[in-house]
């Protein structure tokens, strides 16, 4: 699913839910970071397969620890966004939940592609891709949208919640 909204619905479905538990920007950026690959090889016209190296669970594992760290470090820049939006619970987080979310937005996303597409090599060095149609595409994508549902009526849910705890004050 290069660079397609698509992820955003695991990540809103998953990470919503689990917010105590999971940093939900890192998870939402997680699972969109790996598409960077495919897009610069269309933009740039790269001569270089559609879904490299980003797109296996090795990488992908190195890049969400990469990238949960990075978040962690701006999280003091962002804290108070995130708060406003909903994406925090009040509890201060901690580096495990940037870690944990980076690493399974990543993961995630590879294992959602890999069904799709038959150039993606998930357990790298191995070149087979045993997942390729191990799902049909209408299936993954019923499945991301389902979720992506679910994560917004969950996050509408959060919106009320918060707007009667401060109307009952």
């Amino acid at each position: 699913m290069p660079f397609t909204p698509f992820h955003l619905g695991p990540a809103l479905g998953f990470g919503l839910p689990l917010r105590k538990y999971l940093h939900v920007p890192t998870f939402l950026v997680a699972n969109i970071l790996v598409d960077v690959e495919p897009f610069l090889v269309l933009s740039l016209g790269l001569d270089y397969p559609l879904h490299g190296y980003l797109h296996t669970f090795i990488v992908a594992f190195t890049l969400g620890l990469a990238l949960g760290y990075a978040m962690f470090l701006l999280e003091r820049i962002s804290r108070s966004l995130y708060k406003t939006l909903l994406l925090e619970s009040n509890a201060t987080p901690k580096l495990k939940s940037f870690i944990v979310a980076g690493v399974l937005g990543t993961m995630l996303h590879v294992l959602l592609d890999s069904p799709l597409y038959d150039d993606i090599r998930p357990f790298y060095p191995l070149l087979a891709n045993p997942l390729y149609h191990s799902a049909s595409s209408l299936e993954v994508y019923s499945f991301c949208v389902w979720m992506g549902m679910f994560g917004v009526v969950f996050y509408i849910a959060l919106l009320v919640l918060l707007v009667y705890r401060r109307f009952r004050k």
